[in-house]
């Protein structure tokens, strides 16, 4: 599966811990990544300077849905599984 144009849920839903160029400190879960446009493409697909943790993160029907909604939802719920405690 590839990923949906224009979606964006990753780029916003989850954390990043590691550095994003105009975000070294990473960024936190519900926020908008920098690197993403205003119609919700990523400015660093298929670079090197993209976290490794976008690179290698596969789209799928369990993960996007078949909407934004779909993925936002999903990706929240896994950020909120990974929290200790």
């Amino acid at each position: 599966m590839d990923c949906r144009i224009g979606c964006g849920a990753c780029c916003i839903a989850w954390s990043i811990s590691s550095n994003i160029p105009g975000m070294p400190e990473g960024k936190a879960a519900g926020v908008r990544c920098i690197q993403l446009t205003p119609d919700n493409q990523c400015k660093l697909f298929g670079k090197t300077e993209r976290p490794l943790v976008c690179s290698t993160l596969k789209p799928s029907l369990e993960m996007c849905g078949t909407k934004y909604e779909d993925a936002f939802v999903y990706l929240s719920s896994l950020e909120e599984s990974t929290k200790p405690g």
